[in-house]
């Protein structure tokens, strides 16, 4: 095979792997055009056209639209910044795409309605910077004022959730509850509320109050029953909490009544909080963390007991 060799458009499509049709319509669009023709007008090329040929298809195949291509070939614009910005394109199809694969798992897996699905679907294609405005304006919203504690804010900040790349079905799943949780002004004021508390680990004056004795029972009930892993809204929760509303009325000289134990899981609030305590753990599979010391509300099970009537 030389310079001079000129070949027919069917030999082209055996050298090339096009088929005939594609090459005469490359032929026409001006992409590779023959370099002459035969008395009857059949059209032929060299190899230039050739290896013009075998580029378009190479092009082609990696995606790239036909104007660019024919730009490559006539020198315009160069293959590396065509590569480039081709491989950038690449990777916002490829994020697209894991998006949708985890959508589609997370609505496989827990059922989720049309309405439900285009709503996964519309949260998880927010880009990053949208969804880091989302965080931003929750924790504007919530401790935007003069009197907020910078700690609880710094706290709040310092676990930013950020769904990755290519996030799991938990993930997606956690990542919608916490959107519908951020924009939930009644989260907002138990976030307000509790976050001051688990920033700087102060002493509840319920704690104070009650003394040391009663407080270390209290905790060391509340240990057991979590690592036995009882429900808080179990009937068989209900003589543990008895237990402790009884022993908390005779230490504040108070009847152990609805009321009170109202005024106990108050208290205990301030501390924790149930909705907090889910935000937190939506932020940890979120972010794929395993443990965040320090943020564990250690009375969220007996809040939700004291609750358990409401």
């Amino acid at each position: 095979m030389d310079g001079a060799t000129l070949y027919s458009i069917g030999e082209l499509s055996r050298r090339t792997g096009l088929s005939v049709r594609t090459i005469r319509f490359y032929s026409d669009a001006k992409v590779v055009a023959p370099t002459s023709r035969t008395p009857a007008g059949y059209r032929l090329y060299d190899l230039d056209a050739l290896l013009r040929l075998e580029l378009v298809r190479t092009l082609r195949e990696l995606g790239i639209d036909l104007p660019t291509v024919q730009r490559v070939l006539n020198r315009e614009v160069s293959m590396a910044e065509v590569a480039s910005a081709h491989a950038d394109a690449v990777d916002v199809q490829i994020h697209m795409l894991t998006l949708r694969r985890s959508v589609l798992r997370a609505a496989a897996r827990f059922g989720s309605s049309p309405k439900e699905t285009k709503l996964m679907h519309k949260l998880t294609r927010l880009s990053h910077e949208e969804r880091r405005r989302l965080i931003d304006d929750f924790i504007d919203g919530t401790f935007g004022t003069e009197s907020a504690d910078p700690s609880a804010v710094a706290m709040v900040r310092a676990a930013t959730p950020d769904l990755p790349e290519d996030p799991s079905t938990d993930q997606v799943a956690a990542w919608l509850e916490l959107a519908e949780l951020l924009g939930d002004e009644d989260f907002r004021t138990r976030m307000r509320r509790t976050a001051g508390y688990q920033a700087n680990q102060h002493t509840l004056g319920i704690e104070t109050e009650a003394g040391d004795e009663l407080m270390e029972f209290t905790r060391q009930k509340l240990a057991e029953v979590r690592e036995c892993g009882l429900d808080p809204l179990s009937d068989e929760a209900t003589p543990v909490v008895d237990d402790l509303v009884q022993r908390f009325a005779a230490a504040f000289t108070r009847a152990p009544d609805a009321e009170f134990r109202d005024w106990m899981a108050q208290q205990f609030e301030v501390a924790c909080d149930p909705r907090v305590d889910e935000y937190w753990r939506l932020v940890w599979i979120v972010n794929d963390w395993q443990v965040v010391p320090g943020l564990i509300p250690v009375y969220t099970w007996l809040v939700q007991a004291l609750r358990r009537d409401r």
